[in-house]
């Protein structure tokens, strides 16, 4: 099996997950389930990917788009809102509030790449978590909370995708690569027409030319700079977004702009919520244990004592990559206050059959006895070609592989907030109703069974065979500091004992090297 954990598809660190312990989630405050609903109440800009559609949602809230008309700002062919697709990562200007509604003054996409797919590449340790793409020069990391558009993940996985031309919506990271939210293929006739971003190299500015991450780059007298931008700004180091016509090995630009991190600039209100990845690490400073700062799209984070970390998040997890949604206000052009810190990175999955009812009204399923709950961020797709689909579209005994994160309710309940639900095609063996595959957090174990996910099972003969040692994961458990084990387990049906299921295989994720 092969779960995806936080740490894993793109070389991600979160605090003590790098030695396989998670810190449990807090309790909701209530019985219910504590799911997203949009945070507090703000007036500003919003900037994450697009979850769902029906006006528009964006970072867990659904915005309200009848007065634009089903209008978008961009400059990538993209303008009206029925040609925007999830994933892409989209710039609200407008008020949401904390019922998880919101209001539209202005939407703007802006493609992050756009060219052909040069060479793929599946992650060397054969996990099959992530693949890396080349477009224009540039290396893209796509994971399966990726939405792929006009191919599949498992057919980038196989190596296939070369030569396909691609719109990408992205964040860049530290190291200059992207973490795609969004790759779509494109019409074949758009080869030519391409979109790259990048830094100015050193030594490469000439008059009419220079060289952005490897690419080359003319321009003449009929170039478009964006607003306040012109020839004096291209100095090496500095970051920039080039459209134009390539061909030849040269790109012709039409467009000169800055780079996607324009996405975060202030509005004329303070407010703002983003989901982002994070650049650099969070540094503690001043006299509270939760003061400090980090950095994410080029703004500044500050975290006070004041700042609200949901679902157990401390600032010891607030790691460089770390995908996580944060609300707050501007005090400086590219300062944030932080009210709010969220992670949006999966840290749990269940794979298997639908195995309850679906609940439309709660928007749950359980798959093995593992509770998901639907929220405005889960998107849902079709695995056989990545086509939307909504969860009316699933029933009982559908195959499906969903990501998110574990979550504890008020009562202390667990169950997994979905972030990717994918229907996958059923194999031929005629066992998969019965069989499934996890990963969560080992919370309790004692000599007949285990828990995890919420589920609690039978621990089946040979189930700790190989490199699982018990013992040394029976002493990782420790409900008192809150610290548990990253576990795998591939289950089933009992047909005896004292619980549902029966463990067949456990194995801490640090040690699943298949």
């Amino acid at each position: 099996m092969k779960p995806k954990s936080i740490q894993s598809a793109t070389r991600f660190t979160l605090g003590a997950l790098s030695i396989g312990i998670l810190t449990a989630c807090g309790g909701g405050g209530s019985a219910s389930l504590d799911i997203a609903d949009g945070g507090i109440r703000g007036t500003g800009s919003s900037v994450g990917p697009v979850s769902g559609f029906g006006s528009v949602f964006v970072n867990g809230v659904r915005f309200d788009t009848g007065d634009l008309n089903g209008q978008v700002q961009s400059d990538d062919g993209i303008t009206a809102e029925s040609e925007l697709d999830e994933g892409m990562i989209l710039r609200v200007d407008g008020e949401w509030r904390d019922d998880g509604t919101g209001t539209a003054d202005a939407l703007e996409y802006d493609d992050t790449l756009r060219g052909r797919i040069e060479s793929v590449a599946p992650d060397t340790s054969g996990a099959g978590e992530f693949v890396e793409i080349e477009v224009m020069g540039q290396t893209v990391v796509v994971e399966k909370q990726t939405v792929v558009r006009g191919t599949t993940f498992a057919d980038l996985l196989s190596g296939n995708g070369t030569d396909l031309s691609v719109r990408v919506s992205a964040w860049r990271q530290e190291d200059s690569s992207f973490r795609a939210s969004y790759v779509g293929v494109l019409a074949q006739s758009t080869v030519g027409d391409v979109e790259v971003e990048g830094a100015i190299e050193e030594g490469s500015v000439e008059p009419g030319s220079f060289t952005l991450n490897g690419v080359n780059v003319t321009y003449g007298s009929n170039v478009e700079f964006g607003d306040g931008l012109s020839e004096s700004d291209l100095v090496p180091g500095s970051y920039f977004e080039v459209e134009g016509d390539y061909s030849g090995g040269t790109l012709e630009a039409r467009q000169i702009e800055r780079d996607d991190f324009r996405r975060y600039n202030r509005a004329s209100d303070d407010d703002i919520e983003f989901t982002s990845p994070i650049q650099v690490s969070f540094s503690a400073s001043g006299s509270g244990p939760q003061d400090g700062e980090f950095r994410m799209s080029d703004l500044v984070v500050r975290v006070t004592e004041e700042t609200e970390l949901d679902g157990g998040l401390t600032v010891a997890d607030l790691q460089q990559g770390i995908l996580v949604q944060v609300e707050g206000e501007f005090t400086a052009d590219r300062t944030v206050v932080a009210e709010e810190i969220e992670l949006r990175e999966g840290t749990a999955e269940v794979t298997g059959a639908i195995t309850s009812l679906v609940d439309l009204t709660a928007r749950t399923f359980e798959v093995g006895g593992v509770l998901v709950q639907i929220t405005p961020f889960t998107i849902i797709t079709d695995d056989d070609d990545d086509t939307r689909i909504s969860l009316e579209d699933l029933f009982r005994g559908d195959e499906v592989e969903v990501e998110g994160v574990e979550r504890e309710d008020g009562s202390g309940a667990i169950f997994l907030e979905a972030l990717k639900v994918e229907r996958e095609e059923p194999e031929d063996d005629g066992d998969e109703q019965n069989e499934f595959e996890l990963e969560g957090k080992l919370r309790a174990i004692d000599d007949q069974s285990i828990t995890v996910l919420g589920v609690r099972m039978n621990i089946g003969i040979g189930a700790f065979e190989g490199n699982t040692d018990r013992s040394v994961i029976e002493q990782m458990v420790s409900p008192q500091t809150g610290e548990f084990p990253l576990v795998e387990v591939e289950y089933s049906l009992a047909v005896s004992g004292q619980h549902s299921y029966r463990a067949d295989e456990i194995e801490l994720e640090e040690d699943d090297d298949d």
